[in-house]
């Protein structure tokens, strides 16, 4: 007696639902294009901003008494592309790591297109596989954006030339690519704590906003709990409290512990929260 065959000729678990075209819907959505838009405008929105001021501090030494890297924005593009890091890394870069990797799941819900997607068959952790590696992919390329746009538009601004530490000395125009590229990988490590409770959200809600709103309140949270210096130590174990070591590697001499520490502590959170999303979603009965 011939065994009963289990599933349809030619059919592979693996080739549902292709990166390719995941990537391509995500691509085309609008929200996509937005957050793409206002990336690549705030380095231009910076340049009118200091040349309407005056420089970047406003004055000749901006009344604060204490040198920053605001201070020194507009020495060359390498300070520039810094300095829009810098700005943006504490909250406008969290934005598109929760919108990306909060909405992806939920927004499938909230259309009542998730059960279908189950059902063509595409298995449960093949589906989170492939949302989860586009939306990382984006968030990735979100950041990249911000400092190529930035270099290019403080080229044309400013010129090219070294970076201008605000503590004194320089960083070689040569080596400033490199260290701004690794200044990025840090901080998208730093925000897998972020992608991990979007995502675990977005598999636990039809809510696509709660789960983005959800995932940029908590990242607040985190940030107001590093400010309490009460807390001594522990704050160690904050996310937020490393969000900036990447300021490390724009030093002289590079810096490792401060981003070792912080990636250690974010790749942690973020299996645990990644996890999470999987075990959960695995059980989760799919009504949407």
């Amino acid at each position: 007696m011939s065994a009963v065959q289990e599933v349809a000729p030619g059919y592979r678990a693996s080739r549902t639902l292709p990166l390719r075209v995941e990537a391509l819907r995500q691509w085309r959505r609008r929200r996509t294009l937005v957050m793409g838009g206002v990336l690549a405008a705030l380095p231009f929105v910076m340049i009118i901003a200091f040349a309407v001021g005056g420089g970047p501090d406003g004055g000749p030494d901006g009344g604060s008494g204490r040198i920053t890297l605001i201070d020194t924005a507009t020495a060359s593009a390498a300070n520039f592309a810094a300095t829009c890091l810098f700005v943006s890394a504490g909250f406008l870069l969290v934005v598109p790591v929760a919108l990306f990797c909060g909405d992806t799941v939920a927004s499938e819900a909230s259309w009542s297109s998730l059960r279908y997607l189950l059902a063509s068959p595409v298995p449960r952790a093949r589906l989170l596989w492939s949302k989860l590696v586009v939306a990382l992919g984006f968030s990735l390329a979100a950041m990249v954006l911000l400092p190529v746009v930035a270099l290019a538009a403080g080229t044309a601004a400013y010129g090219w030339g070294p970076l201008k530490l605000p503590a004194g000395g320089a960083l070689a125009a040569g080596d400033t690519p490199a260290r701004l590229a690794l200044a990025v990988a840090f901080i998208f490590v730093s925000q897998l704590v972020t992608a991990g409770l979007a995502f675990w959200l977005s598999t636990r809600t039809d809510a696509p906003l709660g789960a983005v709103g959800g995932a940029v309140g908590l990242t607040i949270v985190g940030n107001v709990l590093d400010a309490v210096t009460a807390l001594g130590s522990w704050r160690e174990f904050l996310p937020a409290h490393w969000q900036f070591a990447w300021a490390d590697a724009l030093q002289p001499h590079l810096e490792w512990g401060g981003m070792v520490k912080g990636a250690a502590v974010s790749v942690s959170y973020a299996v645990v929260l990644f996890a999470l999303a999987f075990r959960g979603f695995s059980r989760k009965d799919i009504v949407s």
